[in-house]
């Protein structure tokens, strides 16, 4: 117990000298010369620190959160593709005489593509129709001669045996005719299908069999495929958690999708939205039809796409340069009063080089959008002006013709 409390109260002094270390130092150097430059210099340091300089001002540029109307969107990557792709087939077997379009070529629906070897069917065309004549000559006759026996049957004269036969004759014969003339329709169909014609209006793809080759209808390969180019489909998709938005959007009215290749932007409205959730992607299919009449969008193609949904009339936008991600979440820093100010913001969308803040920030801030990466949390800053910009938007760069001559070897 006693070793108890003498550590205690050991422990105790020992605090009380720590606490009050700088008083026991000076109080130990007026008894103990020796600890009195020890003493003189830990002052002198303490002094130093004192006087240190501040750190020098942090150059940035500013840019404002603006508070103005901007679209709001889905971005998504989206695939072309064509509204009808149909593959070119014969429907008899055959062999191709004449091929009248070229590779790659614009075709309208109805144009003559491909002609096929006719003659034996134009022969039994030909064939058909001499029997449909000779049915139809002993129709006639057939004709005749129960009027004539149902003459010699009034007069009693004859029988109704022989009308009875006379009459079965006669619709004989127009069975005959009518199934000959069945035939011709068949053999003619058969060979209408000796010109393969466009089904759509589109742009030919590779043709697969030249003149002279024999095609089969039973082939797998196809002759041709055309493409319908005008108009056409981008697919994309919409994520599931934006899908209520698009669907509030589509029963407002149409959807305007704009599709960008390079810097060409075709627009469109929203055609089709499948009707299911992707369960592997956790997204909905959605198509939109663009007009292509200069074909800048080809089916295949992979373009940028764009959903508008709507104007926010009171969106907080600031260049997405200001915006930094740090272990809190996105933060921009304010600048008042020559020092930054680090500001948590929520991020809702980003619309071209713009950010559209939903908070943190209320419009008309002064904020860091060149600089910010030297900057901390109540750092004192040095307002620059904004680099120049040349024609396509990208900073200056620096020639030979601008560096100073000690920059540019010269020869002796």
């Amino acid at each position: 117990m006693r070793r108890t409390i003498a550590f205690l109260v050991i422990l105790a002094i020992g605090f009380g000298l720590w606490w009050k270390r700088d008083d026991a130092m000076r109080l130990a150097a007026d008894h103990l010369p020796f600890l009195r430059p020890h003493v003189a210099g830990g002052a002198a340091q303490n002094a130093a620190a004192s006087t240190r300089p501040a750190p020098p001002a942090v150059p940035v540029v500013l840019g404002t959160a603006e508070k103005k109307p901007l679209p709001i969107t889905i971005d998504a990557v989206g695939t072309v593709q064509s509204v009808a792709t149909v593959s070119v087939k014969p429907r008899i077997d055959s062999q191709i005489a004449t091929v009248q379009v070229a590779e790659g070529a614009l075709v309208k629906e109805g144009d003559l593509l491909f002609t096929l070897d006719a003659r034996s069917l134009k022969a039994q065309l030909a064939q058909a129709d001499a029997q449909i004549e000779k049915d139809r000559a002993q129709l006639e006759q057939g004709r005749r001669d129960l009027a004539r026996a149902e003459d010699l049957l009034a007069k009693r004269i004859g029988t109704e045996v022989q009308r009875d036969t006379a009459r079965t004759t006669a619709k004989v014969m127009e069975a005959q005719l009518a199934s000959d003339e069945a035939q011709r329709a068949n053999l003619a169909a058969l060979v209408s299908y000796t010109e393969i014609r466009a089904p759509v209006s589109g742009r030919m793809g590779s043709i697969s069999f030249k003149e002279g080759a024999t095609v089969r209808a039973a082939d797998a390969q196809a002759i041709a495929t055309v493409n319908q180019i005008d108009p056409i489909y981008v697919s994309f998709a919409v994520p599931q958690v934006l899908f209520p938005e698009l669907r509030q959007a589509l029963q407002a009215g149409k959807v305007r999708v704009d599709a960008r290749v390079g810097t060409s932007v075709t627009s469109g409205t929203i055609a089709f939205v499948e009707n299911t959730v992707d369960l592997a992607t956790g997204t909905v299919l959605a198509k939109a039809t663009m007009p292509n009449k200069d074909e800048k969008l080809w089916p295949g193609a992979f373009v940028s796409v764009q959903v508008v949904l709507g104007i926010d009339a009171d969106a907080v936008a600031v260049p997405t340069a200001a915006v930094q991600i740090g272990q809190q979440g996105p933060y921009v820093f304010v600048i008042r009063d020559g020092r930054a100010a680090l500001r948590q913001v929520t991020v809702a969308r980003t619309v071209g080089s713009e950010s559209v803040v939903a908070s943190g920030l209320s419009g008309g801030e002064q904020i860091a959008v060149d600089g910010q990466l030297r900057l901390v949390d109540g750092a004192a800053v040095q307002i620059q002006p904004p680099k120049p910009t040349t024609k396509g938007g990208g900073v200056a760069k620096t020639t030979p013709d601008t560096l100073p001559d000690t920059a540019i070897p010269r020869r002796s």
